[in-house]
């Protein structure tokens, strides 16, 4: 006789602390985050950018020091040809050619610091790119969950490149220095007093460039934050654009969609204004000290201690020294780098799923424990305390409510998600501590939006599968019902993906087809029949449990005709187990009627059931009927208890103590 189980009460939930939380993520996203991811992760996540671009950022360093050599050499060159040509000397025609040799290497020099600043960009973007891809995809559905998939597109696109600008930015920026460092050095070699008289002024500059440094930084983010809201919301329009046609809401859309734009205008006109304004003072103190520089010159000119040549360079050094125009550019865009790579930061802050190095035992048929598996979202329970025993072998259908969890138990049974709290366990070893190709040739999932992965068809089906045998894919086709279709594609199975319209049903039938040419241990299936007609669901059933390879298999389901054919059905409510049985015996529950939509009479779905029908608490069974009826039985159900494999009853999380 089957028991059906009812757990009693829990104890308060406990509130999750977890930064990696969906709601904690948009209280980021939104502005109202206290607890942004530390400056030093995205100064960490630069060095180790330029440290990539080492080669080239070294060899863009050199040819900018060598242009800013050139520009340091070519006011002296000049300042002496005019000194030959006032004195018509014979040497003028030399050092006229001099000058003209030096501004043809400043336009080459230009050109290939132009070519290997943007071949920098480029690779360093692409590494970054590459990095945050590869971690997202090792983070798993977390990482979308965080901050939503448009403002993710948004980090790794546009934040990717303009963080990916920092080697150059740092290279160029060096160079920027050199220059005025070097015109003061040679307003010195001409003559001490210009140089002291532009270094009493240097302070100045130096203050509005740290100034602009400050005040960039805040707006730079915000503004990043709001670019990646936007992007947020039209990647969720562009996903419902059906819903949207067909609900005539397309001008509110927009309007949502856009609707942080005002303040993405107002962060914008204040990031000019910041860098405006330092520009702006920086014209007003620059000449200043420039026609200081100049006066001094002059002076010394009258006195004949410079020449007229002199007087030249040392006003074209005047305008060196004093050049922060070139520095507010670079360095606004290291502010720029730094506020893009603090939010690629943020991405790689969650930390990707831990494996382990245990591999399964050879003689396992696919056994699955649940032990006191709880999942929290924020601080409500999602998972509560979920124990469940799959007999190697069997099928399990999961049934509830929308939001009971079903598809998040579908997730934690085959590692798509950790849990927070219990633990997971197939033919013995825990998850976590599987070899990951291991535990990815173990369990196959199939989903109810199945993503057609591959450039054909073919290479769809055979997705995950090392060098499939073609009479392997095909098979799996025909189980899942596909071949019927892809027949009549116009290449058939060679044909591409985004050249062949699939309804729901087709894509679903893909995704089974997927599933079907591995052989797992466990197969998941989480509501991947639903959009199946009922004379398709019924071949795919069948073929799914007796004609397909997979050992155990794990069924997320609305329908009852997919419960009724597993051997073993999980009522979740809750995030609970409220009960589990047979179809048909749990057909007698008027709740579990309702979940498909049954009358209170049971006239729908399962005929009679047969056998007492008790419920039972965690502890134990309710009442004394449960405790007269369990003392009778053969099998135990409860924590402390397990039924035999061969009834395909879901049995307790665990053996007893002392059981094997």
């Amino acid at each position: 006789m089957t028991t059906l189980t009812d757990p009693g009460g829990h104890g308060p939930a406990a509130t999750s602390t977890d930064p990696t939380d969906p709601a904690t993520a948009r209280a980021r996203a939104s502005g109202t985050s206290t607890a942004p991811i530390a400056p030093p992760a995205s100064d960490a996540l630069l060095s180790a950018t330029v440290r990539y671009s080492a080669r080239r950022c070294t060899a863009l360093v050199l040819v900018a020091l060598a242009g800013a050599g050139a520009n340091l050499v070519l006011p002296v060159a000049l300042g002496r040809a005019l000194d030959l040509l006032l004195t018509a000397d014979p040497a003028a025609t030399r050092w006229v050619l001099w000058c003209a040799t030096l501004m043809l290497l400043l336009a080459v020099l230009d050109a290939v610091e132009t070519v290997v600043g943007g071949t920098t960009n480029a690779r360093a973007t692409a590494w970054l790119r590459r990095r945050l891809t590869g971690h997202v995809l090792a983070v798993g559905p977390r990482a979308v969950a965080r901050s939503g998939p448009g403002d993710l597109v948004a980090r790794l696109v546009g934040n990717a490149a303009q963080a990916g600008t920092a080697p150059a930015t740092v290279a160029a920026l060096l160079a920027a220095l050199a220059g005025p460092v070097g015109a003061v050095v040679a307003l010195a070699l001409i003559d001490p007093w210009p140089a002291g008289v532009f270094l009493v002024g240097a302070p100045v500059l130096a203050l509005l460039l740290r100034g602009l440094a400050r005040d960039s930084s805040a707006c730079v983010t915000r503004y990043q934050e709001l670019q990646g809201r936007i992007a947020g919301g039209l990647a969720e329009a562009v996903a419902g654009a059906r819903t949207i046609a067909a609900a005539g809401t397309a001008g509110r859309t927009v309007a949502r969609v856009l609707r942080p734009l005002p303040e993405l205008s107002r962060e914008g006109h204040r990031m000019w204004r910041v860098q405006g304004r330092a520009a702006a003072q920086a014209a007003a103190v620059a000449p200043l000290l420039q026609i200081g520089v100049l006066a001094t010159a002059g002076a010394l000119l009258a006195r004949r201690q410079v020449s007229v040549g002199e007087l030249l360079a040392a006003s074209r050094y005047a305008v060196l020294a004093a050049g922060v125009g070139v520095l507010v550019g670079q360095l606004s865009g290291l502010v720029r780098a730094r506020a893009a790579a603090r939010r690629l930061s943020e991405v790689l802050a969650e930390p990707p799923l831990a494996y382990g190095e245990h591999r399964l035992p050879p003689s396992g048929r696919g056994r699955l424990e649940l032990r006191g598996v709880t999942v929290r979202r924020g601080a409500r329970p999602v998972l509560d305390g979920v124990d469940l025993v799959v007999p190697a072998g069997t099928t399990l259908a999961v049934v509830g409510r929308s939001g009971a969890g079903k598809s998040l138990l579908a997730a934690v049974a085959g590692r798509l998600v950790d849990p927070d709290e219990g633990e997971v366990r197939l033919d013995g070893v825990p998850l976590r501590a599987l070899d990951r190709r291991e535990l990815r040739e173990a369990i196959t999932h199939a989903f109810e939006r199945p993503a057609l992965l591959g450039d054909s068809i073919e290479d769809t089906i055979a997705l995950g599968v090392s060098r499939p045998a073609p009479g392997r894919v095909r098979r799996a086709a025909e189980a899942a019902r596909a071949d019927v279709f892809i027949d009549r594609l116009p290449h058939g199975y060679a044909t591409r993906c985004a050249e062949a319209p699939l309804s729901g049903g087709e894509a679903q039938r893909l995704g089974l087809a997927r599933a079907f040419t591995r052989a797992p241990r466990l197969l998941v299936l989480d509501d991947a029949l639903s959009s199946l007609d009922t004379v398709t669901e019924r071949h795919i059933t069948a073929a799914l449990l007796h004609g397909t390879p997979a050992r155990t298999r794990l069924l997320i389901t609305h329908r009852p005709t997919t419960a009724a054919s597993a051997d073993t059905v999980v009522w979740l409510d809750g995030g609970r187990v409220r009960a589990t049985g047979t179809h048909r015996e749990l057909w007698r529950l008027p709740g579990y009627r309702e979940l498909f939509g049954a009358g209170g009479d049971g006239s729908v779905g399962a005929g009679g059931a047969s056998g007492g029908v008790r419920n039972v608490g965690r502890s134990g069974p309710a009442g004394p009927a449960g405790r007269a009826g369990r003392a009778g039985r053969a099998g135990r159900v409860g924590r402390a208890g397990k039924r035999s494999a061969s009834d395909g009853v879901c049995g307790p999380p665990f053996p007893a103590r002392g059981e094997t």
